[in-house]
């Protein structure tokens, strides 16, 4: 099951208690989830999606929120699908999401018909695909009202609501009321960073061994060209004991040949020394 699968699964589970909250989620899934037609009088609504949890979802509010032998006309009615309004893409009655209760109710059965979330190990993106751009600049508001950034495209003829950050999609799945879901986003976004993390750790550790390593390769090389062309015996005492010290220990970082030194000494002095051995080599390159 995908991970968008499971956050579905775990919203249709909820059951709003109170039944302005109801008619919130339920005017939701009519609108996205429904076509709403009149055929002699007779006004029938049928679920169109592909998904079986917006019909279980459907029946049950449906059934908790009205009399199973209410008229659908009346019911819409309470929804506020009236007239021209039934079915046009308008989006919810300003009045069914005026509280926070009610927006989160909403959004909930928008995500159920029309949501959809990728697989967070691979990258985060969450986003609803409206067929006006009313219904999604409704969305978009009763998002943003929760202080989470989401942003509107266009594509193709459809109008989507999307949000690609993982803590802004966390804030979302919490605000829908999917908690496990959230717990397991979480785990995977902890996963994730952490190995971020080594990989960078691991990376920044060759980089620097890498470093030190070509740069004692090149010192080796300076002091093999000053033994070879002048020898080391023509050398201060302080850069002969440097020198000797390095081609014994040429795997050895600059701290550790300080150590070796006698009186030690520390990493600055011993780079200084090594610098004065690679200008020493650059003039005999110079002369050759």
């Amino acid at each position: 099951m995908s991970f968008s699968a499971e956050v579905k699964e775990e919203l249709e589970k909820i059951m709003p208690q109170a039944r302005h909250c109801r008619l919130a989620e339920l005017s939701a899934i009519v609108e996205f989830g429904c076509h709403i037609e009149e055929t002699n009088g007779e006004i029938r609504i049928t679920i169109h999606s592909e998904n079986d949890a917006v019909a279980r979802k459907y029946f049950t509010l449906w059934k908790k929120t009205f009399n199973i032998s209410t008229d659908v006309a009346k019911a819409l009615q309470a929804l506020k699908f009236t007239g021209d309004n039934a079915g046009a893409g308008k989006g919810a009655d300003p009045v069914l999401i005026k509280s926070s209760c009610c927006k989160r109710a909403y959004l909930r059965g928008a995500f159920l018909c029309i949501g959809s979330m990728s697989n967070p190990e691979k990258g985060y993106h969450l986003e609803f695909v409206c067929e006006t751009d009313r219904q999604a600049l409704q969305i978009q508001e009763a998002i943003h009202s929760f202080n989470i950034e989401a942003k509107v495209v266009r594509r193709k003829k459809y109008d989507v609501v999307y949000l690609k950050e993982g803590a802004g999609i966390v804030d979302l799945l919490n605000v829908m009321g999917a908690h496990v879901s959230l717990m397991n986003l979480e785990n995977l976004r902890i996963e994730k960073e952490m190995r971020n993390s080594i990989n960078r750790q691991v990376n920044c550790e060759t980089a620097n061994i890498t470093k030190t390593v070509n740069a004692a390769s090149r010192q080796l090389e300076d002091i093999q060209l000053i033994q070879t062309h002048i020898g080391l015996s023509g050398l201060p005492d302080h850069l002969r004991e440097i020198a000797l010290v390095r081609l014994t220990h040429p795997e050895s970082s600059l701290q550790e040949l300080g150590g070796y030194l006698n009186p030690p000494v520390g990493k600055s002095g011993v780079n200084h020394r090594l610098r004065k051995l690679s200008e020493i080599a650059s003039q005999i390159q110079v002369k050759a």
